[in-house]
């Protein structure tokens, strides 16, 4: 292409991205979410849980233990675990489970769970009632179950030793000599690279693809019902050099968005990292070129495809309604792909559309270069996008699609 083209093709990707960052809210779109959104997901998120948690853990709790012989051991082990204990008779029931009279008082919240324990020669039965929408009732239930779980193990114990037996010997006849850790070869890059593997293709994937959605729909759907379209149409530029102006705008967009998201993913996990929560991934050199080019290739193929969609429409509103649902083509690979067994896959994955791409990006982030697959996975996606930039140049080389508004 020459100087003169490439000049035109830059001034249109000039002109499009100026005016589609005017408005505030568009720079608040593409740069401070993007750049916020996994420094909260990871750094807030984990803080309110454990908040969260403690709040469980301070909370005192009411329970109802119903028993004709509660061992007084026990009921010392439940109170220690801050739950009050009411003791009441067994009632006449076919089976622990069964509610009973006892359903009401456990809905109304008038008690957070009820314990049923029947003492049967030399065992026990017990049935828990809690209300498994009430988080009161599910905390007072893990913790009945957490108590009644210490208490058989030491009852067990008693009994091996009353018997005669050597306990540790009796209850832990297999055991692992040495250090469980030293037996996994794997580095704590390469598991972190396996961590990261499972939800970063998926996030860059559908941010991807949602960042591009209103962009691709301002310079096309919105140019048209602005009557802005026929004016770009009079400039001394082939159709071409004015898709690819439009491409090269929505892509500087989307990259901007996808390259923030990055930079906020690395400090998250950089911050994790410093916690001892996750490590991070050791990647070569060519791992990370790799990377780059795979997002590259995802990025020609996804713009394009949403333009050639966006021009189709007549209206901003139809182009929303038509994009938005198509997301499912990235949502649905996306989340397919992270169940695929990536030892041994076969060749014909990687050439797959959308699916070559994610699988590609989960084998670099574990620092994975297989030949075949990047020959495989890189050729497909060139053809993907020669395929998807071919559509758009069709529907911007159309005069009833460009021109028309009805």
């Amino acid at each position: 292409m020459s100087d003169g083209g490439g000049r035109r093709i830059r001034a249109i990707a000039k002109k499009e991205v100026v005016e589609f960052a005017r408005d505030w809210r568009t720079i608040i779109a593409i740069i401070v979410i993007p750049l916020l959104m996994f420094p909260l997901l990871f750094i807030l998120f984990p803080v309110l849980l454990e908040s969260e948690a403690a709040e469980l853990d301070a909370l005192e709790l009411s329970v109802v233990v119903q028993s004709d012989d509660f061992p007084s051991v026990l009921l010392e082990n439940l109170t220690s675990v801050s739950l009050t204990v009411s003791l009441e008779p067994l009632p006449n029931v076919t089976s622990l489970s069964e509610p009973n009279d006892d359903l009401e008082r456990v809905r109304n919240s008038s008690t957070d769970a009820v314990l049923r324990f029947d003492s049967r020669n030399e065992t026990w039965s017990y049935a828990i009632l809690h209300l498994s929408t009430s988080e009161r009732s599910n905390e007072a239930r893990f913790r009945l179950l957490s108590t009644l779980s210490e208490w058989e193990d030491s009852e067990v114990r008693e009994r091996i030793s009353d018997g005669g037996l050597d306990v540790n010997a009796t209850l832990d006849p297999l055991r692992w000599d040495g250090d469980i850790a030293q037996g996994d070869v794997a580095t704590s890059g390469e598991q972190a690279g396996m961590v990261l593997s499972l939800f970063i293709p998926l996030v860059l994937a559908i941010w991807t693809y949602s960042s591009a959605i209103q962009p691709s729909i301002d310079m096309t759907a919105g140019e048209r019902e602005r009557g802005t379209l026929e004016a770009l149409l009079c400039l001394p530029c082939t159709r071409i050099e004015l898709l690819m102006g439009k491409w090269l705008a929505v892509a500087t967009i989307t990259g901007i968005g996808v390259v923030l998201q990055i930079c906020g993913l690395l400090f998250a996990i950089g911050y994790l990292a410093s916690s001892s929560f996750i490590g991070l991934p050791k990647l070569s050199i060519a791992s990370v070129g790799l990377i780059v080019l795979s997002i590259l290739l995802f990025a020609v193929m996804v713009v394009a495809f949403e333009l050639a969609l966006a021009m189709r429409s007549h209206s901003v509103k139809e182009a929303g309604s038509i994009l938005a649902p198509a997301l499912m083509l990235i949502l649905f690979p996306a989340l397919f792909t992270q169940v695929i067994n990536l030892d041994g896959i076969e060749g014909f994955w990687f050439a797959i559309p959308v699916v070559n791409i994610l699988l590609a990006l989960r084998e670099l982030l574990m620092n994975r270069v297989i030949t075949e697959h990047v020959v495989i996975w890189v050729a497909s996606s060139l053809v993907y996008a020669t395929l998807a930039a071919y559509y758009a140049s069709r529907q911007f080389s159309r005069e009833d699609i460009v021109t028309s508004l009805s």
